[in-house]
C-alpha cells in the first residue's frame, strides 16, 4: 500500500547550518525548555535555534554519585564544540552552528529522539557485564553499535534493532522505522570510524562512543545532535586503559575526593588541547602532470575533486616525448621538499608521460588518459601495457584518478581518510533515498492495478 509517513532518512546530510545564522539576541529573552544533569537548553527567540548551556557539574551511576566540578562546563562545552566543528568540516552535518560563549553553543533546535546510540570498537565495562561470557577487550570489526532506550525509572534498557522499530516511536512526526533505524546505526558507525582515526594520530584508543540524534523542528530531517564530550567516550592514551582520560576515571573512583577532581580536569583539558589540532595543515599533494594545454579541462576536474576532499593539487605541463629532460627536472622538484606526493599522468594518443613518471620516482603514478571518443580507446593499451619494473595503474575518469590519489594519501593523513568516510555515507544515503523513492513509486503502481482491476 502508499503511504505518506514523514521520514527522517538521510536528512542529517541536508541541514546547511552555515547559511542562516541565528540572529543577534538577548539573554533575558531566551526560555527555558530543558533542564538536565549537566546541561540546560534555551530557545532563542524568534529564531529555529537554540542555546545549549553546559553546567560545572559531573555525574554518575543516575546521578548517585555527583558534584561540582569548577571549570567542566567550559572544557565540555569547547570540546564539544571541537568535535561537531569537525565533523560538519568533513560534510557530516550536526546540530552544532556556533560557539557563543565559554560555556555555550547554539544549535538548530531539534526534538530529540530518546535512544542512545553506542559505538564499541572493545568489549569493556558494561558490555562485558552484559555478556560474561564475551572475552575483556574482544575486538568488534566493524564497531559494535547498540542502543538504549532513555528512561532513568527504568535504568536505560537496552534496546535491540527490532525493538526499536516495532516500538511504534514517532518523534516530531517522524515515524522511527527500519530505513530510520538502519540510518542512525550507519551515521553512529561513520562518526565513531572518524573519530577513532584521528585519535589514533595522537596515539590514543577511541574505545567506545555515545552518540544521540535529534529531529529538526521544521524541517523533519534527523540529525546528530546533543553533545559529544569527555562525558561521551573512554579514551585511552597509548591505548592504556590505566591512562583514560574521560569520565570512566571519575566513575571507577571507590571514594572521591578533591585531589580526584583535579586531576579530573588535567584529564579533560589535555583532551581539547587535542582536539585544536583534529584538523591539521594539509601536508600532502597531488601534482598533475598533462601533456598539452588540451588535457587541462581534464585536470581542472581532478584538481576541483580533490579541492572538495581538502588535498591541495598542482597543475603542470609536460611531454614525456617532446620534453623528457623538462619532465624529470619537475619531477624531481617535486621529490626534493619531501611533501607526501601522488603524481597523475593526463595524456592521450601515446601515453609515455606516466611510464616515463612511474620508472624515475618511488611516489605512486596513476594514468588517466583521456578518453573522447571510441577512438581513444585503442589509446588507452599505452597506458596498460607497461614494460618490467613499472608500476603504474591506469583509471579512466578524473574522478577515479581523484578517488585513488585521495586513498593512497589516505594512509598518513587522517583527515583525508575522514572525508573519504563521509564519501562512503553520503554513497549510502543516496542509495537508501533512491530505493525509498523506488519502493513508494512501486506501491503507487501497485494500488493503481488493483483499483483498475475491481473496476
Amino acid at each position: 500500500m502508499s503511504t505518506s509517513v514523514r521520514s527522517g532518512v538521510a536528512a542529517e546530510m541536508d541541514v546547511d547550518v552555515e547559511s542562516t545564522y541565528p540572529p543577534t539576541f538577548s539573554m533575558e529573552n531566551c526560555s527555558k525548555i530543558a533542564d538536565g544533569k549537566t546541561k540546560t537548553i534555551l530557545t532563542i527567540p524568534d529564531s529555529d535555534y537554540v542555546l545549549v548551556q553546559s553546567k560545572d557539574r559531573i555525574t554518575a551511576f543516575n546521578a548517585e554519585r555527583q558534584h561540582d566540578l569548577e571549570g567542566k562546563a567550559h572544557l565540555s562545552n569547547v570540546t564539544t564544540s571541537l568535535v561537531f566543528q569537525y565533523l560538519n568540516s568533513l560534510g557530516l552535518k550536526t546540530h552544532f552552528v556556533k560557539m557563543h560563549s565559554n560555556t555555550e553553543f547554539v544549535a538548530l533546535r531539534c526534538v530529540m529522539i530518546p535512544i542512545e546510540w553506542v559505538a564499541r570498537r572493545l568489549a569493556t565495562g558494561s558490555f562485558l557485564k552484559r555478556h560474561p561470557n564475551v572475552s575483556d577487550g574482544y575486538r568488534f570489526s566493524p564497531p559494535k553499535v547498540e542502543l538504549f532506550y532513555k528512561d532513568d525509572s527504568l535504568g536505560d534498557p537496552e534496546w535491540s534493532r527490532e525493538t526499536l522499530i516495532e516500538s511504534g516511536l514517532v518523534v516530531s512526526g517522524v515515524t522511527i522505522r527500519a530505513k530510520e533505524v538502519d540510518f542512525m546505526i550507519e551515521v553512529t558507525r561513520t562518526v565513531f570510524e572518524i573519530l577513532e582515526r584521528a585519535w589514533d594520530s595522537f596515539g590514543c584508543s577511541l574505545v567506545d562512543l555515545k552518540v544521540e540524534f535529534g529531529v529538526h523542528a521544521i524541517t523533519g530531517n534527523i540529525i546528530l545532535a546533543d553533545v559529544i564530550d569527555s562525558d561521551s567516550w573512554r579514551l585511552w592514551p597509548g591505548g592504556d586503559k590505566s591512562l583514560q582520560v574521560d569520565k570512566q576515571f571519575y566513575r571507577d573512583l571507590p571514594i572521591v575526593t578533591e585531589e580526584d577532581l583535579s586531576t579530573l580536569i588535567k584529564k579533560f583539558s589535555w583532551v581539547v588541547e587535542q582536539l585544536k589540532n583534529f584538523t591539521p595543515p594539509a601536508r600532502s599533494r597531488v601534482v598533475v602532470f598533462m601533456g598539452s594545454d588540451k588535457d587541462s579541462e581534464c585536470g581542472e576536474m581532478i584538481r576541483t575533486y580533490l579541492q572538495k576532499l581538502g588535498i591541495h593539487c598542482d597543475l603542470r605541463v609536460a611531454s614525456a616525448h617532446k620534453g623528457t629532460v623538462e619532465t624529470l627536472k619537475i619531477l624531481a622538484e617535486y621529490e626534493s621538499d619531501l611533501v607526501p606526493t601522488v603524481f597523475i599522468a593526463v595524456a592521450g594518443r601515446s601515453n609515455g608521460l606516466g611510464p616515463i613518471l612511474s620508472g624515475n620516482t618511488s611516489n605512486p603514478v596513476i594514468n588517466c588518459p583521456p578518453v573522447e571518443d571510441a577512438s581513444s580507446f585503442q589509446d588507452v593499451w599505452s597506458s596498460l601495457r607497461m614494460p618490467s619494473g613499472i608500476g603504474c595503474v591506469t583509471v579512466l575518469n578524473y574522478e577515479a584518478a581523484a578517488l585513488h590519489a585521495a586513498s593512497i594519501l589516505a594512509l598518513h593523513d587522517h583527515y583525508v581518510w575522514s572525508r573519504l568516510r563521509v564519501n562512503r555515507l553520503l554513497n549510502y544515503i543516496s542509495l537508501m533515498k533512491a530505493d525509498s523513492k523506488s519502493h513508494r513509486d512501486n506501491d503507487i503502481k501497485r494500488d493503481l492495478v488493483s483499483r483498475h482491476s475491481i473496476g
